[in-house]
């Protein structure tokens, strides 16, 4: 399932089309947590929330991926990708600029920032679905490990620059014209985006236009059951994700209550993870053309897992100098973050490489169902474990939990030439 792309792998990903889909990605991640920002500051500081609205909110914006992440996956199938994130990119914009101009003219209400983060929510859910979908449509099989490493630099570089950005502007503007500019950055996106040109054939007719959504959905949930190598990967990345989830819940708890550290300590930790996983995705091409994929992922894995061992013994040092346990908190965290984007580029662009083109969506939107719906078990039981055993004790837990992560890895090597994309039951 190549596509009509030629040239070295890195000829590809310096090809102009690439570059351009790359920078549309790049604004959008820098557009998101521009949002994840400002967002609850307008809620805070403009219409005086709460925490428990603040929490509201939160879950507005992330709740669309359990509600719809998977007839969004068969949506996305049914259309073209470009045009797709196009138009998710424009509804974001539009939705966004309402906010400052409501503001302007004393309109603006918490109900209102509710709708919106709602629509903007979906609209995310449609862009990443598609986004992820794309990319086999504007690079070879042989050039995924480099696109999508290059995108994911991208996206670390807006976690750490994003929010930092975000909060250098809300000491100059206030937060409704941080989401102006946010809204002109999704213009910016869907610009880049209208450039673009792919290898995307027309709507897909080979499914027959008599299949319903509930049929297209099941046909991507049973592929991915059905295919061993992404029944791996499901497994794997949505355990990961769920003990990944009980130490990210329980790091400002470590770091701020239980070692009283300040809030400093905890912004240097998260900034060094993310360059950690910035230095993975520049390194891992070439790292990738030595080892096989499924050593690189499980050698990701269990990199992660060893490296959060470091924030249950920081927290074990309790009476010790502030400095020890800072260093291994920064440690696990710079570890824990080259681990889990070095198996999360791999895996991605093994699930690419195996699946049909005209699945793609249906597939990453069933696996990403799973990852997102780990997140919020796994939030409650470290919150509730956390009250019960102790923070220590809990994030003991998240550490064996990860290292079982590598389990499903396993023996992965010999069932991934046998995974390329093969003709599937019409439903």
């Amino acid at each position: 399932m190549s596509t009509s792309t030629s040239g070295t792998p890195v000829s590809e990903v310096r090809s102009g089309r690439f570059i351009r889909f790359w920078t549309a990605q790049s604004v959008s991640q820098f557009g998101q947590r521009f949002g994840l920002v400002a967002l609850p500051v307008v809620a805070i500081e403009t219409l005086h929330a709460g925490t428990e609205e603040v929490g509201y909110l939160t879950a507005s914006l992330t709740v669309c991926y359990l509600l719809i992440g998977l007839p969004a996956g068969a949506w996305v199938d049914r259309w073209l990708k470009r045009p797709t994130m196009i138009r998710a990119a424009v509804v974001r914009a539009v939705v966004l600029a309402t906010i400052p101009l409501l503001w302007a003219s004393d309109q603006l209400s918490l109900a209102w920032l509710y709708v919106a983060a709602i629509v903007v929510g979906v609209a995310s859910v449609f862009f990443d679905v598609a986004y992820q979908s794309y990319v086999p449509f504007i690079v070879s099989d042989k050039a995924l490990e480099s696109a999508n490493a290059r995108l994911e630099s991208s996206a670390q570089v807006s976690a750490a620059g994003g929010p930092a950005i975000a909060g250098l502007l809300l000491k100059v503007v206030s937060a409704p014209v941080v989401l102006a500019i946010d809204a002109v950055a999704y213009v910016v996106c869907a610009g880049f985006l209208a450039t673009v040109k792919d290898t995307e054939p027309p709507r897909r007719e080979q499914e027959g236009k008599s299949s319903g959504l509930a049929q297209d959905v099941m046909a991507g949930v049973r592929f991915v059951v059905g295919t061993p190598v992404l029944r791996r990967l499901c497994v794997s990345v949505g355990v990961s994700n769920f003990f990944a989830t009980v130490i990210m819940t329980l790091t400002p708890v470590l770091i701020l209550m239980t070692l009283g550290l300040g809030s400093t300590v905890m912004g240097i930790v998260l900034g060094v993870g993310t360059l950690g996983g910035l230095l993975a995705s520049v390194v891992l091409p070439k790292i990738r053309a030595r080892l096989s994929a499924g050593r690189v992922m499980a050698v990701g894995l269990l990199l992660a897992g060893l490296s959060m061992a470091a924030f249950p013994v920081a927290g074990s040092l309790k009476g010790a100098a502030s400095a020890v346990p800072v260093a291994l908190l920064v440690l696990g965290q710079f570890g824990m973050t080259w681990g889990a984007v070095t198996f999360n580029i791999t895996q991605v662009s093994v699930r690419q490489r195996a699946c049909p083109k005209h699945m793609l969506a249906r597939m990453n939107a069933s696996i990403r169902f799973v990852v997102w719906g780990s997140m919020p078990p796994a939030a409650i039981l470290a919150g509730w474990l956390g009250a019960h055993i102790g923070v220590v004790a809990c994030m003991w837990i998240g550490v064996v939990g990860a290292f079982l992560t590598a389990l499903p890895i396993i023996g992965m090597d010999r069932l991934i030439p046998s995974a390329e994309p093969a003709p599937v039951p019409h439903v």
